[in-house]
């Protein structure tokens, strides 16, 4: 058997394990959905965002939020869209379920933690959400469950209560600048961060903003972080 056939019956089997184990977590995702979502939708239906705020957000967080079934590559677009972000929370951040879900959970854990930069699972995961949950919905517990840092002793959960805390307002009632800094901070909120990263956050919502007025534009897929935008002028 030749060097080139052995390497072929390789890749065809470890292809053949990656799809079996795709097919394996859509089922999974399937079955499992219906029990983790009552306690991740609970909350209103109505719109946590203004319109400009709406548009701020997805431009820079999900460009074709809207358009796409979870998963997307445009410029600008990372590794993870709002669906994604979602799914990897719901799916693993939910409550403990028991039997054979429950026994999948916990070995998607484990893959999880291994392989977390490379594993397809929760893409396959986010496909599978957004057959179950309408795209305002999941706007809604994105804005109410993103993490964005601690600030006064508190860890912070949603931008409303960022708003509060860092700015004393309610999140409808920010200034545009003052919204773009919380989006800017969803990134890394540690790192972004109004006191402990005040210089590169300002760097960021300068960026940003050359990004909101087509000042300046992704330089591809994976650019999320609009570095040479500082030099745009």
């Amino acid at each position: 058997m030749t060097y080139l056939k052995v390497l072929g019956k390789i890749l065809f089997g470890i292809g053949s394990a990656i799809t079996m184990y795709l097919v394996v977590v859509a089922i999974w995702a399937s079955l499992s959905v219906s029990h983790l979502l009552p306690d991740a939708s609970t909350g209103t239906e109505l719109p946590l965002l203004t319109h400009e705020q709406k548009t701020i957000l997805l431009k820079v967080e999900d460009p074709t939020f809207y358009d796409h079934a979870g998963l997307d590559i445009s410029e600008g677009q990372g590794l993870t869209t709002i669906t994604s972000s979602l799914a990897r929370n719901i799916f693993l951040s939910g409550h403990k379920l028991s039997g054979i879900k429950g026994a999948f959970e916990s070995f998607y854990h484990g893959v999880f933690e291994c392989c977390k930069k490379i594993d397809l699972g929760r893409d396959v995961m986010a496909l599978v959400l957004n057959g179950n949950l309408s795209k305002d919905h999941q706007l809604n517990l994105f804005v109410s469950s993103s993490y964005m840092g601690g600030n006064k002793g508190a860890q912070l959960q949603g931008l409303a209560a960022a708003a509060n805390s860092y700015f004393e307002k309610p999140l409808s009632s920010l200034s545009d600048v003052e919204f773009i800094t919380l989006v800017a901070m969803i990134k890394s909120p540690n790192y972004f961060h109004p006191s402990k990263g005040s210089e590169q956050l300002k760097t960021r919502v300068s960026n940003i903003k050359k990004i909101l007025s087509g000042a300046c534009k992704p330089s591809g897929w994976l650019d999320t972080s609009y570095e040479h935008c500082a030099r745009n002028t």
